[in-house]
């Protein structure tokens, strides 16, 4: 079996693997054992996947010049899902930080994802195809925030878990629009066509600004209960969903 076959089979098993865990952890009791041991099968899947894609679409860019659209596509989606999945877990290792993280990963990955998403931006408006230009700002803002959040100290008490969500959420919106654009062709959808395939993009952005609202609001309730005694990013609401 060749490398290229082996990485193809790699990426469609860790694929399968990440679509299917991504939805258990949104719905599992935050913080709890299904939700950590379901969450970390989803991180190794996702940065599988992201890395035996990266092969296959280097290689269709050598072997396939003409699929080049395509397969840039599919490089950005890879950084975009394995680099926030990478800042999930991250912003979890350092929630009791109090200044800014200069770590190589953490504002590495985010300016790469903010270089990437220019780039796709750029090269999607000049030929025209409007999948990349359009999905090309979910990786800007991503790799935005990414760096707006590491450089600077934390600016509330649930810092992380905001962070956690927000990037969690983008990780799957790159993992449910990779699926959709594999796939599309065996329900009679042809090309890169925008508007179906900005969906998980839509719904991912107004479900998370909904759930960050609750989250806001049911802190802001706890907040008057918590001692002096709690460091920011210490307090871990009991059974929240």
């Amino acid at each position: 079996m060749s490398f290229y076959l082996l990485a193809r089979w790699l990426h469609i098993a860790s694929g399968v693997v990440a679509f299917v865990t991504l939805w258990l952890p949104l719905v599992a009791r935050k913080g709890g054992t299904l939700h950590r041991r379901v969450g970390w099968v989803y991180v190794g899947a996702m940065i599988s996947a992201a890395l035996s894609a990266l092969i296959i679409s280097g290689w269709r860019l050598l072997q396939a010049p003409r699929e080049q659209p395509m397969s840039l596509f599919f490089v950005y989606i890879a950084v975009l899902s394995a680099a926030s999945a990478t800042m999930g877990v991250r912003v979890l290792r350092t929630k009791t930080r109090t200044g800014a993280s200069t770590h190589p990963l953490d504002v590495g990955l985010s300016a790469l994802l903010l270089c990437l998403g220019l780039f796709t931006e750029a090269y999607g408006l000049r030929m025209g195809v409007p999948l990349l230009w359009g999905f090309a700002p979910v990786g800007i803002f991503s790799g935005l925030t990414g760096l707006w959040y590491w450089m600077r100290p934390p600016q509330e008490r649930m810092h992380w878990w905001f962070q956690h969500m927000g990037a969690m959420v983008a990780s799957g919106i790159g993992t449910i629009t990779a699926a959709l654009v594999v796939n599309a062709r065996h329900v009679g959808v042809e090309g890169l066509q925008l508007a179906i395939f900005l969906g998980p993009t839509v719904v991912g952005v107004v479900g998370l600004n909904l759930w960050t609202r609750y989250y806001r609001q049911r802190f802001a309730r706890k907040a008057p209960a918590a001692t002096g005694r709690d460091a920011p990013g210490q307090v871990q609401p009991a059974r929240a969903r």
